[in-house]
């Protein structure tokens, strides 16, 4: 089995965790308020306040005139922009909700850029043992989930130009055996899902499905994760089944808001 990814510090520093969180939070959401912030993080208010005051101080965010904080100068990715990656993320929101509420247990959208995935929405399910978000969180695209789903969507000339042995000259050991990767992608492309058994992090599988443009190309997928000692082999069909439904869904609510301003390129950047 490939090494873990993303275990957690021995020294796991909170303080530093919730100002990383919270910055994310601003980042993709665009704005939130100290009580919003104190809920999301499970902090109290004054927590949250002091954790937002940093972030200004250090020009990762802005408070406006209504006291609602915003992503800083120093974060990239304005929330409020009419990126691919901001509308994605709006429409799925609800849909990853509901998920939860179907199957109780954390659900993800993940986009790929180049040989990396990035979770760029996450839901936490209510359950005392559970998979905690990973929202903001980059892994090697063809160690996740929705990593690989986006992977399957590439020709051959693509996967091979994403995985050129010049791009891991300073890093051979994570450039990925091309040949059983193909093997791997062909067989994801007739399922239509995948499956993740500890391949990214310990104890943990997920099970995800491509979330397409009206061209049908692959911009994100959609997955749930759970801890490996509740996954129930029998349960993947309909899991696979829930999270197609849930992807169609997810994609006619990203045609009606292109239809509405199709300033926005339609295909993914990723």
């Amino acid at each position: 089995m490939d090494k873990p990814l993303k275990t957690p510090p021995p020294y796991p520093i909170a303080s530093v965790d919730h100002a990383l969180r919270a910055a994310t939070i601003l980042q993709m959401e665009g704005g939130a308020t100290v009580s919003q912030i104190a809920e999301r993080l499970g902090v109290a208010r004054s927590t949250a306040h002091r954790v937002l005051a940093m972030l200004v101080y250090r020009d990762f965010a802005v408070q406006d005139e209504d006291r609602v904080y915003r992503a800083g100068p120093v974060l990239e990715l304005a929330a409020h922009s009419q990126s691919l990656v901001s509308r994605l993320r709006a429409a799925a929101l609800p849909h990853l909700h509901r998920v939860v509420d179907l199957l109780d247990e954390t659900t993800n959208l993940t986009v790929r850029t180049g040989d990396t995935a990035r979770f760029i929405a996450s839901v936490e399910c209510r359950q005392a043992l559970r998979v905690g978000s990973r929202e903001g969180m980059v892994f090697p695209a063809h160690r996740t989930t929705a990593g690989l789903l986006l992977l399957a969507d590439l020709t051959d000339a693509e996967l091979e130009e994403v995985y050129a042995p010049e791009r891991y000259r300073d890093r051979p050991a994570d450039r990925p055996e091309l040949g059983r990767l193909r093997t791997e992608l062909r067989r994801l492309r007739r399922n239509g899902f995948a499956v993740n058994k500890e391949r990214s992090e310990r104890g943990l599988v997920a099970v995800g499905v491509p979330v397409r443009d009206r061209d049908g190309t692959a911009v994100a997928g959609l997955s749930v994760s759970m801890p490996s000692v509740r996954y129930d082999p029998h349960r993947l069909q309909s899991l696979a089944a829930t999270l197609a439904a849930t992807a169609h869904a997810l994609e006619k609510d990203l045609e009606k808001d292109l239809e509405k301003d199709p300033a926005e390129p339609t295909t993914s950047p990723f």
